[in-house]
């Protein structure tokens, strides 16, 4: 018979977490004013708030950690983590930064100036906050299909040409550069394919544009591209990278997803003109070029990371625990973004609880009831995640709203899935109780999810 499948690594060290009761949960979160990101770390029993900086470092970056140079000026780590992204992309000139939102940072220092537009496929919470900060649009050229959560289509993520061109056509000179995420994690962790990043590479192109990768989940992208896209399933994943990035002139990362550490990212880049425009926000942001906002430790650890999640193995183990997840939802016959992302399950929230208005928040209100069901701690990725229009300051509705459920990478068991699927079927089968939602009670006024205040409505 086939052998069943198992995970590619064993466990060496494990950490306790505890249950607690509903009666508990019911204060807690009252506390929190209903915002998950306000909890304490131990009053969570299963945490799915992101797939960021959670996983479990391999016995290789531990190792990695203790050789850590921790030089002010010219480290050793420094240059390993140089040599192993030049080898992965192909870039040349290298800023490290503390994460993901500081990479964004220090180059839209440079780049992206008031009334400029950045085109590109569903911005993230922190791309769509630089450039709305600095008084530009970020432009959503996502593909329609990606609203229409249960059509299945292997590239979700893409770029919809038409609505590039029209941007271009009508505004190339508010345009600095294009932007690509890489999966596109706001329309459901869903990739894009190697043909999608060579047409908007030809757009970009006939304009004279640059293009950017938003890179945290790059390594999940070219597992997709291999196993879906026709022309890739005998190539390694390292040149499927190599091969992606080589459409682009540069990318943020944010190296706590696929580099598999808990602190830490980077701009790469082939353009020397970024960098040298770049590394004097560096400097006054983050810190000297070779270690911006990094340990020496943390570098050696990132390098290593990179490397051994590059590799199918690892990368099949993390992907196929995502997709067990969804077989389960599927036998409750719960609705979530089809087919199942790289790292997460989003959950199309409007369909599990029809009876609670856009303006209550469906997406944050189900998040609240798997937390109270079971202590599964997911996330807002919807109405609230979208932050309000910088022009009329009315509640953007016009994308998806979901609750997704990130899953870390090498700590949960398909046990502690088995126990997910469960909380969120009985959240389903009590769904047409759930009438009423959440108001805002209080918000900041850019990237409002990690800091709103909620209050929670009764009939």
């Amino acid at each position: 018979m086939e052998l069943p499948f198992a995970e590619s690594w064993k466990i060496k060290m494990v950490e306790p977490i505890r249950k607690s009761t509903r009666e508990e949960r019911e204060q807690w979160i009252k506390e929190a004013h209903y915002n998950v990101f306000q909890l304490k770390s131990e009053q969570v029993y299963i945490d799915l708030i992101t797939d960021s900086g959670t996983g479990a470092m391999s016995d290789r970056q531990w190792a990695g950690m203790m050789l850590g140079d921790e030089s002010y000026a010219g480290a050793t780590s420094f240059f390993k983590l140089k040599e192993m992204i030049t080898k992965l992309t192909g870039f040349e000139y290298i800023i490290p930064t503390h994460q993901g939102r500081a990479a964004e940072n220090v180059l839209f220092s440079y780049l992206v100036h008031e009334g400029d537009i950045i085109p590109g496929n569903s911005h993230f919470d922190t791309t769509k906050g630089h450039i709305e900060g600095r008084r530009a649009t970020a432009l959503d050229c996502t593909i329609d299909a990606a609203k229409q959560t249960q059509l299945e289509l292997p590239f979700k993520g893409n770029v919809d040409l038409d609505k590039l061109q029209k941007a271009l056509t009508e505004h190339a000179e508010r345009i600095p550069f294009i932007i690509v995420t890489i999966t596109n994690n706001t329309a459901g962790g869903q990739p894009v394919s190697m043909q999608n990043l060579r047409e908007v590479r030809a757009i970009a192109d006939k304009y004279g544009k640059p293009v950017l990768f938003d890179s945290a989940r790059f390594a999940e992208n070219a597992y997709f591209i291999k196993m879906r896209e026709e022309g890739y399933q005998d190539k390694s994943i390292k040149e499927i990278t190599k091969e992606m990035f080589a459409l682009a002139d540069g990318m943020t990362m944010s190296a706590k997803k696929d580099g598999i550490v808990n602190m830490g990212g980077f701009i790469a880049t082939r353009r020397e003109d970024w960098y040298e425009g770049a590394k004097g926000f560096c400097v006054q942001y983050e810190g000297y070029l070779t270690y911006g906002g990094m340990n020496g430790r943390d570098m050696n650890a990132l390098a290593i990371g990179l490397d051994e999640n590059t590799e199918f193995d690892n990368l099949e183990t993390r992907i196929k625990q995502v997709e067990y997840l969804a077989k389960k939802l599927d036998e409750y016959g719960i609705p979530y973004q089809r087919p199942a992302g790289g790292h997460a399950i989003f959950i199309d929230a409007p369909k599990v609880l029809t009876h609670v208005p856009k303006e209550e928040f469906p997406a944050q209100t189900l998040t609240v009831e798997l937390y109270l069901e079971a202590g599964i701690r997911g996330c807002e990725i919807g109405y609230i995640l979208a932050d309000r229009d910088p022009v009329t300051h009315e509640n953007r509705f016009n994308g998806l709203d979901l609750l997704r459920l990130a899953i870390p990478r090498r700590v949960y068991t398909d046990n502690h899935m088995n126990v997910i699927a469960a909380a969120l079927k009985n959240v389903y089968e009590r769904r047409e109780s759930i009438t009423r939602g959440v108001r805002i009670a209080w918000e900041a006024p850019l990237m409002r999810h990690f800091t709103v205040q909620l209050e929670r409505l009764s009939l």
